[in-house]
């Protein structure tokens, strides 16, 4: 592994260069360290102009799980894409196929952000398995298990 891919920065054209989702559904603003086929550490910047902040909550606004958790599975489809990239197609789609042993430690606010680690823990017959983290501050926010796939559309 080079010195480059182990401080592989990927800015927000890149992400969107690998990535299908597109705002308001993009939920990874920037990867920050990258060693293929192992680990990948991201961010994703929480602000209250987020439109789901309109209703979860109005009077005190909490990130939902279920967002949590997307944005934990995109950054294991960046480690899934970065680590491949070389031999997928325009046609190609990593789907995400389960989440399990989900947590959630802390709620996630306006102004926080979230960071993303993400390893891959084995790949078996097409389904990448990772364990995925979300930090605030150092502080776990969420933790799940993570399963995907590659799909040709």
């Amino acid at each position: 592994m080079s010195e480059s891919e182990a401080q592989c920065v990927t800015d927000i054209d890149g992400i969107l260069s690998l990535l299908p989702h597109r705002y308001p559904m993009l939920l990874i603003d920037r990867v920050l360290d990258f060693h293929s086929h192992e680990h990948l550490s991201g961010v994703k910047n929480v602000t209250v102009n987020e439109p789901f902040f309109n209703g979860h909550f109005p009077q005190k606004p909490v990130m939902p799980g279920v967002l949590i958790l997307e944005s934990l599975a995109q950054a294991c489809g960046m480690l899934a894409f970065k680590s491949v990239q070389d031999t997928l197609t325009d046609s190609d789609v990593i789907y995400l196929v389960g989440i399990d042993k989900a947590r959630f430690k802390r709620p996630v606010q306006p102004g926080d952000q979230l960071r993303h680690e993400v390893s891959l823990r084995r790949r078996a017959r097409g389904i990448w398995i990772f364990d995925a983290r979300g930090t605030v501050e150092g502080e776990l926010a969420a933790e799940c298990e993570i399963r995907c796939t590659v799909r040709t559309v």
